[in-house]
């Protein structure tokens, strides 16, 4: 169960026999992935604790603050696993987002009216009490619906890469001077956008990664977090995971080059501030250590 800062902090003391139990920057680099929540999140209405004293899995009630001065209380996790299918900043914000639907904001289980004032009076943040379990469905009313799977995808062997109809126009700039760079490095097939699977990504039976090296069997993804820091975070960390897992599982290996502060996913994934000539070297070199040295320098051109 969560509880107030104060209280958290407090307890940290105790259990760890420090006055600081976590030292200002010891999770910098893990909150570094969530520009957004750096910016919602201010040491004035957390007692003076500062988010890099803050694990990312602390269950503990935090006070946050959005562009629009909207304060709502959540926990790291709650925040972290916020942003769904939206692209909009608003998503952050509990009460921006059920505006930006168009719709009144929803009560909270703990109002933020309420949690101001108690920062206000000095006192300790309240705490919601558990909701009461809801009755379960009847056993015909959670009945899992059967999966719909998209007819385009052809039939191939597993681990096959392919032209898909289905597969998303190149995301950024960036993706694009990453592939010009890489095709005066190396020769593989631009066409090639798509790699067969042999269980359900969402509705398909395929993936597309950002670049498809079919001779080598290496899926290449650029990753930023793009505008409102939403990208490549929270759940959807999770789901670039999953991706990652079922193209293994294909008999390829992924090499992911991280931007913006996103911390490597893989054994093969490349930290980078944007795309240059060292990065076209430091990705050649990880398919050297996914593939061989002797396998990938065929391919090189010149």
């Amino acid at each position: 169960m969560p509880e107030p800062v104060d209280a958290w902090w407090e307890r940290r003391r105790a259990s760890t026999g420090r006055p600081v139990p976590y030292p200002v920057g010891a999770y910098r680099d893990d909150w570094a992935r969530y520009p957004v929540l750096q910016k919602q999140y201010h040491p004035d209405l957390n007692r003076g604790i500062a988010l890099s004293q803050v694990p990312l899995a602390a269950d503990v009630w935090l006070l946050w603050e959005c562009d629009s001065g909207h304060r709502f209380i959540a926990t790291p996790e709650e925040q972290r696993m916020r942003p769904g299918r939206e692209r909009r900043r608003s998503t952050w914000c509990p009460t921006c987002s059920e505006r930006a639907r168009g719709r009144s904001p929803r009560a909270l289980p703990m109002r933020p009216a309420a949690a101001v004032a108690a920062e206000a009076a000095g006192e300790p943040l309240p705490v919601a009490p558990a909701p009461k379990p809801a009755a379960p469905p009847p056993r015909r009313a959670r009945a899992k619906p059967q999966r719909t799977l998209c007819p385009n995808t052809p039939a191939l062997p597993v681990g096959e890469p392919f032209v898909s109809s289905c597969a998303p126009a190149p995301a950024s700039a960036a993706e694009g001077s990453l592939r010009a760079a890489l095709v005066e490095r190396i020769a593989f097939d631009l066409a090639q956008n798509a790699v067969r699977l042999a269980q359900p990504f969402f509705d398909h039976l395929e993936a597309w990664p950002d670049l498809v090296l079919g001779d080598l069997r290496i899926a290449i993804e650029y990753d930023t977090t793009g505008r409102h820091g939403l990208e490549h975070v929270g759940r959807r960390e999770a789901v670039d995971a999953r991706k990652d897992r079922l193209l293994r599982h294909a008999g390829w290996e992924v090499i992911r080059i991280r931007t913006g502060g996103l911390a490597p996913l893989g054994p093969y994934d490349v930290e980078a501030a944007g795309v240059s000539g060292r990065l076209v070297d430091r990705v050649l070199d990880r398919m050297r250590d996914v593939r061989g040295a002797l396998f990938v320098d065929a391919y090189l051109r010149g």
